[in-house]
């Protein structure tokens, strides 16, 4: 049996993490869901701020903060090496909801090229700026600027196999669209 991988890409506070649980219980197969988030927490606290892990450049725009991550190498490896363990459970059999945030050309063409073999799927997880600010800001454990800082990169030059907007439809409304659209 071929695997089955949903990449869901959005900004932080899209609704990805929800949507993805919500895929998993309208599914009629079994689904894991791996978050991006959990392969940042595996790295030791101690890089977070330094150029080896994760660093956050703060400006400002419109008199709102913006925040912006860079990623060093020992962060980029552990990423690299969740894209090749996306490929090395959906080689097993695992059909997986994978929610990300992709911030460039170099990780959404190595999902593709791993992927290939699978029926793999990509969705764009959208909410208009404002939405997602205040989404942002109710949730308590992300730095206000983020989304604004990912906001005109997570989805420039990308072509996705289907769009949700996360807005205009509930977690599972857009969940049971997804599973219709690729027969889950």
């Amino acid at each position: 049996m071929t695997a089955k991988i949903i990449l869901l890409n959005g900004v932080g506070s899209a609704g990805k993490s929800t949507l993805a649980k919500a895929i998993q219980a309208a599914a009629r197969s079994v689904f894991l869901h791996v978050q991006m988030d959990t392969w940042l927490e595996m790295m030791p606290g101690r890089t977070l701020g330094t150029p080896d892990g994760l660093t956050f450049q703060t400006s400002e725009r419109d008199e709102k903060p913006v925040i912006t991550v860079l990623s060093g190498p020992a962060q980029e490896r552990a990423l690299r090496g969740m894209r090749h363990a996306v490929a090395a459970m959906a080689a097993q059999g695992c059909n997986m909801v994978v929610d990300e945030v992709l911030f460039g050309d170099v990780a959404w063409s190595e999902y593709h090229a791993l992927l290939k073999p699978y029926a793999f799927h990509t969705v764009g997880v959208f909410a208009p700026l404002d939405v997602l600010e205040a989404r942002e800001k109710s949730r308590g454990d992300r730095a206000l600027g983020l989304a604004r800082g990912q906001f005109d990169v997570v989805h420039r030059g990308r072509s996705y196999d289907f769009t949700v907007d996360t807005t205009a439809a509930s977690a599972d409304e857009c969940a049971l669209s997804i599973v219709r659209r690729f027969g889950l």
